[in-house]
């Protein structure tokens, strides 16, 4: 069978940079129960069923690798979807992706409770477009992909500290994402070759 070479994609194009969160992935996934064929296992251990507006949405948790529900959770990431699910069908129908963060998991970033922050920065940076119960992580720059933005970028977080946690001095790092590439690529503060070293 013949197999053309994939399209090269240019690197002299848009990126987005965000901070990097040290917490644990997690997922909200929801889907309207009259989309469901009822022939199809639904193999989801869905956490909740809500109705809204004359619709009943499932509703399920997941970590990076399992769906989670209360009993077997992650850091108490499905009960916090139990309890915000009426919220959370605001989202829409599909996967939301997003760190759990905060108190108690991996740096804490001093806050006394933890926090969902969605990675889908240009549907949800906007408050009013998402649910009050949600963050989203915070954008540091947008603009042409350049090695110099990303090693400046990097440098700020670590001199000015967290930007999702004003006040935090030891944040994460930082997340580029490749517009045209459809790549994701991470720099961290600590236990990883800077940019600037890297191209030495």
């Amino acid at each position: 069978m013949f197999e053309a070479f994939p399209k090269i994609a240019r690197l002299n194009r848009e990126c987005v940079i965000t901070e990097k969160l040290d917490g644990t992935n997690a997922q909200v996934w929801i889907r309207d129960i009259s989309e469901i064929d009822p022939n199809e296992e639904l193999h989801t251990p869905y956490n909740v069923a809500v109705e809204k507006h004359g619709t009943i949405y499932i509703v399920a948790a997941g970590s990076r690798n399992r769906w989670i529900r209360r009993g077997d959770d992650n850091y108490g990431f499905a009960a916090w979807v139990c309890e915000h699910a009426h919220e959370l069908v605001d989202l829409g129908p599909g996967r939301h992706f997003g760190e759990w963060w905060g108190k108690g998991i991996q740096r804490g970033y001093g806050l006394d409770e933890k926090r969902f922050s969605l990675f889908n920065v240009h549907r949800w940076t906007d408050p009013a477009s998402r649910p009050a119960c949600c963050h989203v992580v915070p954008t540091l720059f947008e603009g042409l992909f350049r090695t110099i933005d990303v090693e400046e970028t990097l440098e700020a977080l670590q001199v000015f500290g967290s930007s999702a946690a004003p006040g935090f001095k030891k944040p994460e790092g930082i997340i580029v994402y490749h517009t045209a590439q459809g790549h994701l690529y991470k720099v961290t503060c600590e236990n990883d070759e800077s940019p600037k070293s890297a191209l030495k």
